[in-house]
């Protein structure tokens, strides 16, 4: 079943006429007719090579967006042409499931060592093989949109997970995560020990998640020192008291001693006034639709900036959640 993510991103190609490209290649038309017809023509667009060699025409010509590829043909196999898409930067992040006749352990080996994602034996459930299917397109769709520092989905993953919510009716709360003063703390010590402390707030997130989240939930790096956490209102304030925690006990190590005992950094304002910078805490603002209705993302941003304004004036790590019953 399509998720969330695969839901947009197909609602988006239906806007603009497109369909998902699942690349079948097999020397057997009948494998292939079997292939074509377990894929939704309402969301895939089937391409079909018949040999290796026409497959790597069509990778080059169409981009497809998944490659199913039988591993026994002639001439060029399946193994040298999965070698060969992985060589090309264009071709290289494509995802390639491998369908072969063998179930040896050394041939499933074989077949990753060359760059496979997946691996199905003939015959195959034409149920499963969709759903794998379904599983490397959304991979690779929060792929193409994470965050190449922590890996988390970006912006286009979070407003669509938030519009899912709204258009099933659902109760929900946003977390938006800010770091204070990290501005300040880049300056000082440099990009890279800025880097660390992102990198270290996503795990202080995604551990606080494992912690009290549930498998609906969703965390994404809007950018820079800002993330989002999607949950419900009855887990949001454990899981920002568990983000806190941990960020608080961690962030110090991230200064050098001199500056901890000394309990601030000096650096330049966004004015470029000298001042004293307190160790980095972090703010999290809750918007939620317990009290009043949520219809669009950019609602939800407007009421966090509010908020993230307000909580951003009180010293240390907080949170805060929405109390209003109306605008």
């Amino acid at each position: 079943m399509f998720d969330e993510i695969l839901r947009g991103e197909a609602a988006r190609r239906q806007e603009e006429g497109r369909k998902f490209k699942v690349l079948v290649v097999d020397d057997d038309p009948n494998i292939r007719e079997l292939i074509v017809e377990t894929l939704s023509a309402e969301r895939f667009r089937p391409l079909e090579a018949r040999d290796g060699m026409e497959a790597l025409e069509l990778c080059e010509r169409e981009k497809p967006d998944i490659v199913i590829l039988d591993v026994m043909m002639p001439d060029l196999d399946g193994l040298e042409v999965c070698l060969r898409l992985r060589n090309e930067f264009l071709t290289s992040h494509i995802p390639i499931i491998l369908l072969t006749a063998k179930g040896m352990l050394e041939d499933k080996i074989k077949g990753m060592e060359t760059g496979a994602d997946d691996y199905i034996t003939k015959p195959f459930d034409p149920l499963e093989l969709e759903a794998r299917i379904n599983m490397h397109l959304r991979r690779s769709i929060r792929d193409g949109e994470a965050s190449p520092l922590t890996g988390l989905p970006g912006n286009r993953a979070i407003e669509e997970v938030i519009e899912d919510r709204i258009r099933k009716g659902a109760k929900f709360a946003v977390c938006y995560v800010d770091l204070d003063d990290f501005k300040a703390y880049n300056d000082r010590y440099g990009f890279v020990a800025g880097s660390e402390v992102i990198k270290m707030t996503s795990q202080c997130i995604l551990e606080a998640m494992d912690k009290y989240g549930a498998e609906s939930d969703f965390v994404g790096h809007i950018g820079g020192d800002d993330f989002i956490v999607v949950t419900e209102m009855e887990r949001a304030p454990l899981i920002s008291q568990e983000i806190i925690r941990l960020f608080d006990s961690r962030i110090p190590s991230h200064y050098e001693e001199e500056d901890r005992e000394r309990g601030y950094i000096v650096s330049t304002d966004r004015r470029g006034n000298v001042q004293r910078f307190p160790i980095m805490s972090i703010s999290i603002a809750v918007v939620h639709n317990t009290y009043r209705e949520l219809d669009h993302p950019g609602k939800v941003a407007q009421i966090a900036a509010e908020l993230k304004k307000y909580v951003k004036t009180m010293p240390g790590s907080n949170f805060v959640f929405d109390r209003r019953r109306r605008d």
